[in-house]
């Protein structure tokens, strides 16, 4: 029998596609749909079944079909679709930094009135100026995360952890993510600056205050090299290659965010303060890095408005770790790890503190994300590095609060 050419396995392909997607619309059309909504993120994986777990209760209560764009370039993908005047209605960033530059270029539309925004505290949701000067709220937190954290197999003791931590073998790290390779690296040297030198001097590094070639900053860059064995070729090509979601060897330590929970769960896997390891830490550290999901809006549609109301919903059930005050508190039947991430995200905010590089502008943050992967094969260059750094931190940016105010809890 002979097969058919390509070309029109090609047409029959594109032809099957249009016929299904014209019977879906059909159905939809005849249940009442009334309209859609694209969305931006890079969710993958039980990220993304969570999301779209949500998408179909609000597909099903308001008829809105919700078109959901992943993509671990988030920035570029973005970016491009922006100067191509495509951009998606709503899109999901991890961070303030690029929303604030957007903000100020008037291209995202204010959220003010779609939801309660005094549930949530000022780290969270500040106000920004837009365009006209005016400051308004133009991103919703949507899911949050706790960083600061370092996670052990059940049963280590205080002792112990100290002596695994004294060694850079006792550390699981990697550092290759795809477009965003390093970042496990910055987040390192931001921990480590943030309980070396305390939250006014990290806030003030974080927004350009504080330059990059500061000896503080220099000494939380050392600081972590030598504590992951900077230097050591034989380490460091594994560092770049191996994937930052790899599974972590219990008898290793790994500096990681909340994400990391269920990784961890298997080995009855618990969590120290990062201050309890890195040297040189302040006594009165007690602050932690945060992060979350922000979700802007780009067009104003109607549908875009309604996902954005369904979102600060407290009850949407999206986030594992909501920044909603009135969400459902913790209760006994949740997982004790999850309980205990709760109980610091849902406290007082005078000890949180964003994570620097996601406030950061784009081109700033992504040098860093280079210079961390050039530090670790070669720590001897570590001024020139900072210097390069510096150069790229005189773009004159928007400011916000970086850390909670009040003094360091105890």
């Amino acid at each position: 029998m002979t097969r058919p050419r390509p070309r029109t396995l090609g047409i029959v392909c594109v032809c099957l596609l249009l016929l299904v997607a014209g019977v879906t619309a059909g159905v939809r059309w005849a249940r009442g749909w009334t309209g859609s909504v694209t969305v931006l993120a890079n969710w993958s994986g039980a990220e993304k079944e969570q999301f779209e777990r949500a998408m179909e209760r609000f597909e099903d209560e308001y008829r809105i079909d919700v078109v959901y764009q992943g993509s671990s370039a988030l920035s570029q993908v973005l970016a491009a679709d922006l100067a191509a005047g495509t951009q998606p209605d709503v899109a999901v960033l991890p961070g303030p930094g690029e929303l604030m530059a957007y903000a100020a270029e008037g291209r995202l539309e204010p959220l003010d009135g779609l939801f309660e925004a005094g549930a949530y505290d000022r780290v969270w949701m500040p106000q920004v100026a837009g365009e006209d000067g005016r400051e308004r709220t133009y991103w919703l937190p949507v899911k949050t995360g706790l960083k600061s954290m370092v996670w052990h197999a059940g049963g280590l003791a205080g002792d112990e952890i100290d002596r695994v931590a004294g060694r850079p073998d006792g550390w699981c790290l990697a550092m290759e993510s795809g477009a965003t390779s390093g970042w496990p690296g910055t987040d390192w040297v931001e921990d480590v600056l943030l309980q070396q030198a305390g939250p006014a001097v990290y806030e003030q590094w974080a927004t350009g205050a504080v330059p990059w070639t500061d000896a503080r900053v220099r000494k939380a860059w050392q600081t972590w090299g030598d504590m992951v064995g900077a230097g050591d070729r034989t380490r460091v090509d594994h560092l770049l290659r191996d994937n930052f979601a790899q599974e972590c060897p219990r008898q290793r330590l790994e500096h990681q965010g909340s994400f990391r929970d269920t990784q961890w769960e298997p080995v009855a896997g618990d969590f120290v303060h990062s201050a309890d390891v890195i040297p040189g830490a302040r006594a009165d550290s007690g602050h932690w890095e945060v992060s979350g999901d922000l979700a802007a809006l780009l067009n104003a549609t109607d549908e875009a408005r309604q996902l954005i109301r369904f979102l600060a919903d407290p009850d949407t059930g999206l986030p594992d770790f909501s920044a909603n005050r009135k969400a459902a508190a913790p209760d006994g039947s949740e997982d004790p790890l999850k309980r205990k991430i709760s109980s610091i995200l849902r406290g007082s905010e005078r000890h949180l503190c964003w994570d620097a590089s996601d406030i950061m502008p784009p081109a700033l943050r992504n040098a860093f994300h280079q210079a961390v992967l050039h530090f670790l094969v070669a720590p001897g260059r570590l001024d020139g590095q900072l210097r390069a750094l510096e150069a790229v931190n005189d773009e004159p940016r928007p400011t916000l609060p970086v850390c909670g105010t009040g003094p360091s809890p105890t």
